[in-house]
């Protein structure tokens, strides 16, 4: 086991595939000598060569677009959008045509492609740089999406993708590259898409999320705890399949819902949770779903993110509301 981050995590996985598989390639805006701007890809391209990790243009419909005709012609590309409010010059080939390569060849073709991008508030970062985007993403069939909350999640998450014989759209919180270190193995393992992970126990409430947003309700959890009040948190980690099995056997369990996330509360990740919760386990429900969500307005400006952001406090408020419902 080593200690890792999460961008040392990030940058393992990647290194695992590159070494495993000569089909994989890693590419996008400085990724290369550079290492990107958060350095997840640091010394790659100096161990495995410019033919394997390389730049491109800052040109992010070109990046999906080579993506797309290199996963059809048998590569496993793992393509970065240096920042997530950069994907939309680059939703056509992401949304359009790798996740319908399957469909409208008939099976002939696939798209075996991992999108990176960071993501999430919290560090002051410019517009456009840390909107939560991944329900726009969510929202198109053919396309995984994945959030890690941790370093061993990251690396195990980010193999599998990689493997993965559909699109996956991976998204890494800013907030997280260097926030903590965790024991991770130094080898190649697997963690499953589309399995969540109950990160903690819990008999009266269940407070379901993902990314930062995890730590935010395990700070959450820990406080209600002083108060007699014993939450079980559930990381998601993939967010589109959703792993509703698990979510809704906590739900039996607990009888009570909390969905946290950072985007805009409307038509999100939070959104389709209650939904879902909704037609599978309502007659186990004592209280309404409560969505913490962020504002339904444009990401702030960094002076003010922080009032905009869910905090434990609110967590705490939402789950006093429903065990008093």
């Amino acid at each position: 086991m080593a200690q890792m981050n999460m961008k040392e995590a990030i940058r393992d996985a990647m290194r695992v595939e590159l070494k495993r598989d000569e089909n994989v390639l890693v590419f996008g805006e400085d990724v290369g000598h550079v290492g990107g701007v958060f350095r997840a890809t640091e010394g790659l391209q100096k161990e495995f060569g410019e033919d394997r990790v390389f730049d491109t243009p800052l040109a992010e419909s070109a990046i999906g677009g080579m993506a797309v005709g290199l996963g059809i012609q048998g590569f496993r590309p793992v393509a970065e959008i240096q920042f997530v409010g950069f994907i939309y010059e680059a939703l056509d080939q992401i949304c359009v045509q790798a996740a319908r390569m399957r469909y409208r060849s008939g099976g002939r073709y696939h798209s075996p492609i991992v999108f990176r991008t960071p993501f999430g508030g919290g560090v002051k970062a410019a517009e456009l740089h840390t909107d939560s985007l991944e329900g726009l993403i969510a929202q198109t069939p053919g396309i995984k999406v994945v959030i890690p909350s941790n370093p061993y999640d990251a690396k195990g998450l980010l193999i599998s993708a990689i493997r993965d014989n559909d699109p996956v759209f991976f998204m890494e919180h800013l907030n997280l590259y260097h926030a903590f270190r965790d024991e991770v193995p130094e080898g190649e393992y697997t963690v499953p898409l589309g399995k969540a992970n109950v990160v903690r126990e819990g008999k009266d409430v269940t407070i379901l999320s993902y990314g930062l947003m995890v730590h935010t309700s395990m700070k959450a959890a820990a406080e209600l705890e002083k108060k007699g009040i014993d939450a079980e948190v559930i990381d998601l980690r993939t967010l589109s399949p959703l792993d509703i099995d698990t979510i809704v056997a906590s739900v039996k369990k607990t009888n009570r819902v909390i969905m946290v996330q950072e985007a805009q509360k409307s038509s999100g990740i939070a959104a389709e949770v209650v939904a879902q919760i909704n037609e599978k386990a309502i007659l186990h429900l004592e209280a309404p779903v409560l969505r913490v969500a962020g504002p339904d307005t444009i990401y702030p400006f960094a002076q003010i993110e922080d009032q905009w952001l869910p905090t434990p406090a609110r967590i705490i408020t939402a789950v006093e509301e429903v065990l008093n419902f």
